[in-house]
């Protein structure tokens, strides 16, 4: 996501972002209650970090048409989506360790997307994973896609850009974020300008898929560098620091 010439990596810092930028009112309602903060915090991390994603991952036939995908693979190759082309056992551990995940989803109320992404896109098999085996979690699915088809009707409708125009639009746009800051507290112990990589820790994060720039933000939840576009110029990629790693770079390294 571009917000100017500020780019957001990772969906949860992209949905943070919006939920900065949109704070809750009348006309854009909270997705949580004071009361239900804590647990939809929890729910995010067990979606993601404890296993539920990876798992998901796991049950993908290696027929989809994302795995005969090269330039898929190659992205994600030595990350999470390695045992989705193993199949066989893997993919029974993968059933296993699913079921259990949607069992503490049939009595919790956030992380929606992945379940919806694991029912519809997946196709997993019915004997495991059906409304009558799940029915909290197949009629809160429903909810959500209703509740998101009703507001896409009253949304504006987006603009379509192709990659060329996307690009232009990024680079003669203005820099929405103008608070640099790098906290010297930090146990990486970097100071602004530095010169790092910043790539993903669970797949995508080999070869030419690292990013490069000079340090410009760092503090305990997100990470933005500094880089400078072919065409001269500056534009700030933003990441999280989960899932993330932030490492010194050399100068050899940018040639």
């Amino acid at each position: 996501m571009a917000i100017g010439r500020d780019i957001y990596v990772d969906s949860r810092m992209i949905l943070r972002k919006l939920e900065e930028l949109f704070p809750p009112s009348t006309e854009h309602p909270a997705l949580s209650s004071k009361e239900t903060e804590g647990m939809a915090a929890l729910m995010n991390k067990f979606v993601v970090d404890a296993g539920v994603f990876s798992k998901a991952v796991g049950i993908m036939r290696p027929d989809r048409a994302a795995l005969q995908d090269p330039a898929f693979v190659k992205d994600k190759l030595g990350g999470i989506y390695t045992g989705a082309k193993s199949g066989g056992s893997r993919r029974c551990v993968s059933y296993c360790g699913l079921r259990e995940g949607v069992d503490f989803a049939d009595c919790s109320y956030k992380g929606v997307w992945a379940f919806d992404w694991i029912i519809s896109d997946l196709e997993p098999p019915s004997e495991y994973f059906s409304e009558a085996i799940y029915p909290r979690v197949y009629d809160w699915r429903k909810r959500f896609k209703e509740s998101a088809k009703a507001a896409r009707t009253q949304a504006p409708k987006p603009v379509a850009l192709n990659g060329q125009d996307a690009v232009k639009a990024t680079l003669t746009a203005d820099s929405s974020d103008q608070t640099p800051g790098v906290d010297l507290g930090d146990p990486l112990g970097l100071e602004e300008g530095t010169l790092v990589e910043v790539y993903p820790t669970d797949g995508g994060g080999s070869g030419p898929f690292k990013d490069q720039g000079r340090l410009w933000r760092l503090d305990k939840n997100e990470v933005a560098i500094s880089v400078q576009a072919p065409s001269g110029e500056e534009v700030r990629i933003h990441a999280p620091r989960w899932h993330f790693r932030v490492k010194k770079a050399s100068a050899r390294s940018m040639l």
